[in-house]
């Protein structure tokens, strides 16, 4: 069953704990999303509350997507760009989808809503993201239509003697012209 995608729900109890136990879980799984496991799903809410804030000053929104019980099963943030000669894209913070639902076609899912959400705001002409290299994760993102457009070597420490690469893609949203 396809998972249902709401771009900027409204924030509450439930969809706070549901994108905690979401982002810890991704996490602890070995997602590369701003922590390394073991995590603590205390860090998490600080990092998420961030995000709220940005989301309460219109910077930032929120795409999530549930499942058929209606858990939080993936979610993306997209952020504005506050600089006056940027603001004609937007970056992709955050991209998850639950380890439960991988492999079901769901990231694909996300990527193409998160798409159509960036399409749906004025004067969005691309999509930015970086991630960490030495995951593949680039090479998905590459199948869904993004290109590599930069890359810092050893720019993320995950650990001593484990730094990665950051990469980062491009999905340009209309024909340049």
């Amino acid at each position: 069953m396809p998972l249902t995608f709401i771009l900027d729900p409204p924030v509450d109890r439930a969809l706070r704990d549901g994108i905690v136990t979401l982002w810890a879980d991704v996490s602890d799984a070995g997602g590369a999303v701003g922590f390394v496991p073991p995590v603590n799903p205390d860090d998490v809410r600080a990092e998420l509350v961030r995000h709220f804030v940005s989301m309460a000053e219109g910077r930032t929104r929120l795409l999530v997507g549930v499942d058929e019980e209606g858990a939080v099963a993936a979610t993306v943030f997209l952020t504005h760009n506050t600089h006056r000669l940027m603001r004609h894209w937007l970056w992709l913070y955050t991209v998850m989808v639950h380890p439960r639902h991988q492999g079901k076609g769901y990231g694909r899912d996300l990527m193409d809503a998160a798409a159509e959400a960036a399409r749906g705001i004025d004067g969005i002409e691309a999509i930015r993201l970086t991630c960490r290299g030495g995951t593949g994760v680039d090479r998905f993102y590459e199948s869904c239509g993004y290109k590599e457009v930069g890359r810092v070597p050893d720019a993320i420490r995950v650990a001593p003697g484990d730094d990665r690469d950051d990469i980062t893609m491009l999905l340009p949203l209309h024909p340049l012209g």
